[in-house]
């Protein structure tokens, strides 16, 4: 926490006296999050400015509508808040326009199907098994109960190194665009290696006069520092979520071309949400000013170089990589080339107990259910902004190969655990905390 009368960090909890309960599990908190390894791809470490402006007093003002026609008064400050995001934002992805209020990236998502589509129009989206998110169809999701989802996948592996397979199946794209006439078509995805360009989506929606909906919700930090294509300009609306790559609070955005924004806008508030959380927005803000700074070019280029150095040591480990390598922030593991037996919930708990936090995830044509699944998803932003790099990434894969092969061995485990915090009290996400608990 960041203690805004002195801009100075202060120990978790201080603004807490009161409450010990609560202010004792922020402390568990942090010193999980500083002595354990986070490879979560959709996590990041925010900046202490963030920090601050998402506890920042402007959680009080309740502010409905949008700059210049709030339901409330007293918004003067708030509208000048609202606004430097917004500009932020449309000046980061070269956009038209900008909507900063959705609290998250589903949100987005379903805020652009209201606003483009009708109910039972037809979407299509990637297929979740194969990378796709829940928001592009799940039978979970809300989205599938109103609109008609029909999906495209990843071609099949391959033994060929120079051509491993499972990437976008783009005649697949237009295959089912053609027979489906889908009214939207939405890139994007939660959980693929390879960088996804726009191009080959915008040819197809125009010859089936679809619109094009670009989830960047992943690699949006990756695009703001030029390591990513920007899909912005062949897209007719682009969501993403401020927490991941970006570096910012947890929630989502929205960009689009000029000619939406009302019903974007619309879509959102009131169709969506009500009073939006103006505090996360000055955080947001933060964010988008934090991610035009020269600095963050070189945070993106490393977090890409570590995922490959990451993926390569995985690879050495005896695991296979889905699709051969990665071209962003995640590198998505095959467990059965390692071991045939062990599933992706049984890693992660093992790799939990080993102070190493990943998520389990299905990879392609996964025989396994999506709880159990057959792979793991690891990604590089956090420990990347911890200022780890490609020596930190060896030792990282080797100490995962390690803790998978001697899982049913507390002893090696707790010696994997003491080998992970070692290497964590090297590279502390907020010394301002450490040195506030030491004076």
């Amino acid at each position: 926490m960041t203690d805004l009368s002195t801009n100075r960090a202060t120990p978790m909890g201080t603004w807490l006296r009161h409450d010990p309960e609560l202010a004792k599990l922020l402390e568990e908190e942090a010193t999980r999050q500083r002595t354990t390894l986070q490879l979560i791809a959709s996590e990041n470490f925010t900046s202490p400015a963030v920090l601050a402006a998402t506890g920042s007093i402007l959680t009080n003002k309740y502010a409905e509508g949008y700059p210049g026609r709030r339901y409330y008064g007293g918004n003067q400050v708030i509208d000048e808040v609202e606004d430097l995001a917004r500009r932020r934002a449309m000046a980061l992805f070269g956009a038209e326009h900008a909507n900063v209020q959705p609290h998250a990236g589903a949100v987005a998502n379903l805020a652009v199907y209201q606003a483009l589509l009708e109910p039972g129009d037809t979407v299509l989206a990637m297929r979740l098994d194969q990378g796709g998110h829940l928001t592009h169809g799940s039978p979970a999701s809300i989205t599938s109960k109103i609109w008609r989802f029909v999906a495209y996948g990843v071609t099949p592996a391959s033994n060929d190194s120079q051509h491993p397979g499972e990437t976008i199946d783009f005649d697949q794209v237009a295959e089912v665009a053609r027979r489906e006439r889908p009214k939207l078509i939405v890139a994007g995805a939660t959980a693929y290696p390879r960088q996804i360009l726009a191009d080959p989506f915008r040819q197809v929606a125009d010859e089936v006069g679809a619109r094009l909906m670009f989830d960047l919700a992943h690699p949006a930090g990756l695009v703001a520092a030029g390591v990513h294509p920007n899909p912005v300009a062949l897209s007719d609306v682009v969501t993403f979520t401020t927490h991941k790559t970006l570096r910012g609070p947890r929630g989502g955005a929205i960009v689009c071309r000029a000619e939406l924004a009302k019903q974007i806008d619309s879509a959102v508030f009131p169709g969506l949400q009500g009073g939006p959380l103006e505090h996360v927005v000055a955080a947001k803000a933060v964010a988008f000013g934090e991610a035009q700074q020269p600095e963050f070019r070189a945070y993106g280029a490393q977090v890409v170089a570590n995922a490959q150095v990451l993926g390569e040591s995985l690879a050495a480990e005896g695991f296979r990589l889905v699709s051969g390598g990665t071209e962003n922030h995640l590198v998505l593991v095959d467990l059965r080339r390692f071991d045939e037996d062990l599933t992706g919930k049984v890693a992660q708990e093992v790799l939990d107990r080993a102070g190493i936090t990943v998520n389990r995830n299905t990879i392609p044509d996964d025989p396994r259910s999506a709880f159990v699944t057959s792979g793991l998803r690891l990604g590089t932003a956090a420990e990347t902004t911890a200022g780890m790099g490609p020596e930190q990434m060896r030792h990282i894969a080797r100490l995962i190969g390690t803790a998978l092969r001697r899982r049913h061995d507390d002893t090696e485990l707790a010696a994997v655990r003491g080998e992970v915090a070692e290497l964590c009290a090297g590279f502390v996400p907020y010394p301002e905390l450490d040195g506030a608990r030491e004076a």
